[in-house]
């Protein structure tokens, strides 16, 4: 057998199907096996694995072993002459292994090989070529050196930076997204160490073929495209800790003592010192807008207290209290913020009219406390009116600058509807398009392009895969949809590099799948269209619905007397309102359905009722009740809560 390809995965099962989907296509005429190995994962993919890929080998783990690990299980019952270890975030060409394997038998000195690698925009991933993280090497690219002097011989170490990345080079470190290595050279420098549990695992082996004598190359003349950061997140604390603990292991086993307590004492500090970044620059993201809003309606309402004041009460001299300036105004403010956080305000995109909203329902709140203040706190009302016209123009001002000047999720108005294009043979490229319908994205235009280069357009396709450039401007694309059942991956990459625009993301639909896949950068998460997308998975819906949750189950628990008389088992309405109130439960969860659901839905907490309760019959049908929870889930608002509890009121007292 010629090849083994080995796939780690852990709860990323809409990028694993892309992948096998691809790997399918690169095995053709090849003598392989497809080893896939799951770390426990529930999101699905066990099932996926099972229902579209019965030929891979499946190791099923019941915890997550962790990617060294896991990987060995495989490569030890492997009979492939080259074991491949490719992440699932990764799609290869269609002949990518038939290059490199050619590449490997043409030179036996090659114990492993790496190729060039694109992110989901076609651009060049530096990491695809690496060297050795000496202490110089570590420090140079700790500190920032290696990005102001990118091709530097000296300070580009780390990613080989003065390698010209077209040609073919001899490396130290192979990437661990696509690692090519000879079953041979394994046999001899042993498997991965399962020291590293994430991290660091491929540069300990890569350095230990070169230490037997073999060479690992870089090999350019096929790509794959990594969805970069989807099985991790590099900005998180976690990741740093995990990251540069790796490189200490590493050092202490392949490096001499000295050198390796000098590397130990350069990466605690880089630890210390990224960790701070990580945590910092998180904080400021979250705090930077609710604190430029606090401060400049502060300053606002000062100089408004001090106009107002001379102008009425302290025409002929003296000021409001001290208190005023120290205590009340910075609790009004709080109020203002906590209401616009509560209505969505400080959600990307940030909308005005969320903010506006915000400022109204804490303008009602203000008053109401005022009225319950004791004299001495209550200065003003017409100061809360004008504090809150200074703080809506103040918002307003941020959000509208913010937008003029494109920065990231500031929008005028509603937000920017998405165009696409879809580029495959009619009937899978309208597939697609049905996906994109069922999906809780509103989409403004969706085009289908022929991969025919004679197609002309008509009723169904505006144009050939040569127009594509001339559709993108002239229908305003904003997003390009390849269909891989059509289109070569090598064709997919070409034509993302050659039509590269800032402003225009690509994406992948998988034949026979659901999911359409794609990534708008090297540091940001893949974006992923589905039907079984749900708005109730939104950080703002979540916060809705556990809110409405807490005020329903208040009322509940407070008129409960009331409902002794009208609804049915009262003692279990006040018990489940209970429950509701400390998360046990929520008053609208999804319908109960006799057969498991083919669509994942996102997991909320159980109801005590169900959209379905509204029907005056019980509904039993499966398919009608896994639709109900589709559509209850992908457009979800908080007044479907609201609408379900209040028709369904007697009902929840259900057991």
């Amino acid at each position: 057998m010629k090849l083994s390809v080995v796939i780690v995965n852990y709860n990323v099962e809409y990028f694993l199907e892309q992948c096998l989907y691809a790997v399918r296509k690169a095995m053709k005429d090849i003598e392989g096996e497809v080893f896939v190995v799951d770390n426990n994962s529930v999101d699905g993919s066990l099932r996926m694995l099972r229902q579209k890929f019965p030929e891979v080998k499946l190791i099923a783990n019941k915890e997550n072993t962790g990617f060294s690990r896991a990987n060995n299980q495989a490569i030890r019952i492997s009979s492939g002459e080259y074991v491949l270890l490719l992440n699932p975030d990764t799609v290869v060409e269609d002949d990518t292994f038939q290059k490199v394997i050619a590449f490997m038998d043409e030179h036996p000195d090659a114990g492993g090989l790496g190729v060039k690698m694109v992110d989901g925009q076609g651009k060049f991933l530096p990491e695809s070529k690496r060297g050795l993280p000496t202490p110089a090497t570590a420090f140079y690219k700790i500190f920032g050196f290696s990005r102001i002097f990118p091709r530097s011989k000296r300070f580009a170490r780390y990613h080989l930076g003065f390698l010209d990345k077209e040609q073919t080079h001899e490396v130290d470190v192979l990437a661990g997204a696509f690692m090519l290595l000879r079953k041979k050279v394994l046999d001899e420098i042993g498997l991965l160490d399962e020291a590293f549990f994430m991290y660091g695992e491929d540069i300990d082996l890569s350095y230990r073929i070169t230490q037997a004598g073999y060479k690992n190359y870089y090999f350019p003349l096929t790509r794959i495209i990594h969805y970069k950061g989807e099985s991790t997140k590099k900005s998180s604390v976690n990741y740093v800790f995990v990251f540069y603990n790796a490189m200490i292991i590493f050092a202490r086993k392949h490096f001499s003592q000295k050198r390796a307590k000098t590397f130990t004492f350069l990466i605690n500090i880089a630890i210390y010192f990224r960790a701070f970044l990580a945590i910092a620059s998180r904080f400021v993201k979250r705090i930077a807008l609710p604190m430029l809003d606090a401060l400049a309606a502060y300053l606002g309402i000062i100089l408004i207290k001090s106009f107002w004041g001379e102008l009425t009460i302290y025409r002929h001299g003296g000021d409001y209290p001290l208190e005023l300036n120290v205590v009340v105004i910075p609790f009004y403010i709080a109020i203002w913020l906590l209401s616009i956080y509560l209505s969505g305000g400080y959600d990307k995109p940030y909308k005005i009219g969320k903010a506006l909203r915000g400022i109204a329902l804490g303008t009602m709140l203000i008053l109401v406390v005022y009225g319950l203040l004791p004299e001495t706190y209550r200065f003003s009302r017409a100061l809360i009116f004008l504090g809150a016209v200074w703080f809506a123009a103040v918002i307003s001002a941020w959000r509208l600058t913010g937008h003029f000047l494109n920065y990231e999720g500031f929008v005028f108005g509603d937000q920017e509807k998405k165009r696409f294009l879809v580029i495959g043979s009619r009937e899978e490229a309208s597939r697609v398009e049905e996906i994109l319908l069922s999906t809780s994205i509103k989409a403004d235009f969706i085009g289908i392009v022929s991969t025919d280069t004679n197609a002309v357009a008509d009723d169904i396709c505006i144009g050939n895969l040569q127009q594509v450039p001339d559709i993108i401007n002239i229908y305003k694309i904003n997003e390009v949809i390849f269909c891989s059942k059509d289109i070569a991956h090598q064709t997919i990459i070409d034509k993302m590099t050659e039509w590269h625009n800032s402003k225009i993301n690509y994406k992948i639909a998988p034949e026979d799948s659901l999911s359409i896949i794609g990534s708008n950068s090297i540091n940001t998460s893949g974006d992923l269209y589905a039907v079984d997308i749900k708005a109730i998975d939104t950080l703002a819906n979540r916060r809705n619905k556990r809110m409405f949750d807490v005020l329903a189950s208040i009322l509940v628990i407070a008129g409960w007397p009331a409902f002794l008389f009208f609804i049915p088992n009262p003692t279990a309405a006040l018990s489940n309102a209970l429950k509701v109130f400390v998360g046990r439960l929520s008053w609208v969860g999804y319908c109960k359905e006799t057969e498991p659901s083919s669509v994942k839905l996102p997991a909320v907490r159980e109801g005590v009722l169900c959209p379905a309760d509204v029907f005056d019959r019980t509904v039993e049908d499966t398919g009608l009740l896994s639709r109900i929870n589709l559509l209850y889930a992908r457009d979800y608002s908080i007044y479907k809560d609201i609408n379900i509890f209040s028709r369904c009121l007697r009902k929840i007292g259900k057991r």
